[in-house]
């Protein structure tokens, strides 16, 4: 029998974190065969969610005086969660709650299990389609793994591997991004299984049109992907710019000794070493951090 906690990380929900906590309760009363606590991070919430919360029994809420962030909800909730497995949703009516069980029963087996949003229903604005692309094509790229939905909020995941990461995870959005790369990154086993994704309740810190805090976003999880990637395989992070430069250097090498009376010049032979010592910092490091 596993120990299970469903965090749900919660911020001005008061349309939809009555509907959802309810809908938690009742997936916890189903999976009778574990011990399962439902536990709400209303993170400083301004409208009626806290007063909702309180009206609701059979849950651990913790009230946090001030906004700090989704991340940082979810890093509250995980070290206050008493399960060893930590299922994670949104309050805000978009994730299938009723699949969590689908998510359990793959555990053990793997370490964390992710509800992948390419079901039949999947309602994802139009404009954050595009970044989500660019952000799990270059995931995939460095990680060499089929990443099938790098930022999925509905997961389940072992709490102890989980916790070797905290120093890592950001209080945004980005915390299932670093999640996510951090456990394959280190050859922890993840699991994807096919989701809905409904329309909000309620308005979308986001916003559902082009915004800086959305596009600020986008960048944060470019950055977080070359972030973990140096962290934990720093060869792969600085083999690519090494090889083009020596590459580079051939190329034009060949080049100038073919076509220039006056052969070799400086250039080339510059790009070469610059590669070299590119490729050669990757190697220091892979090696500082297999220690």
């Amino acid at each position: 029998m596993a120990s299970i906690s469903i965090v749900i990380p919660v911020y001005n929900e008061e349309k939809a974190v009555k509907n959802t906590v309810e809908r938690a309760k009742k997936v916890a009363a189903k999976l009778k065969q574990h011990k399962v606590e439902v536990l709400i991070v209303n993170d400083g919430s301004k409208d009626k969610t806290a007063q909702i919360l309180n009206k609701i029994g059979g849950i651990k809420v913790i009230n946090r005086p001030y906004n700090c962030g989704y991340g940082a909800s979810l890093k509250v909730g995980l070290r206050e969660a008493m399960g060893d497995w930590i299922v994670i949703t949104d309050a805000d009516g978009t994730y299938p709650i009723e699949d969590i069980p689908r998510l359990v029963k793959l555990v053990p087996e793997y370490d964390m299990v992710v509800g992948a949003r390419v079901g039949k229903t999947v309602h994802i604005p139009f404009f954050r389609r595009p970044a989500k692309w660019v952000v799990g094509k270059l995931a995939n790229m460095m990680v060499k793994r089929k990443i099938e939905d790098i930022n999925s909020g509905l997961r389940i995941f072992n709490k102890k591997k989980a916790l070797e990461f905290m120093k890592l995870y950001p209080p945004g959005f980005s915390f299932t991004t670093t999640i996510t790369l951090a456990f394959f990154t280190n050859d922890y086993t993840v699991k994807y299984i096919p989701i809905n994704y409904f329309k909000r309740k309620g308005s979308s810190i986001m916003g559902d049109v082009p915004s800086p805090k959305a596009i600020k976003t986008f960048f944060n999880f470019i950055g977080i992907i070359f972030r973990i990637i140096l962290y934990f395989r720093p060869l792969k992070f600085f083999a690519w710019p090494g090889s083009l430069l020596i590459l580079a250097g051939i190329i034009y090498g060949y080049y100038q000794t073919v076509t220039s009376v006056a052969g070799l010049g400086d250039l080339p032979v510059l790009l070469l070493i610059l590669g070299t010592l590119v490729i050669f910092l990757g190697v220091i490091a892979d090696s500082i951090a297999k220690k």
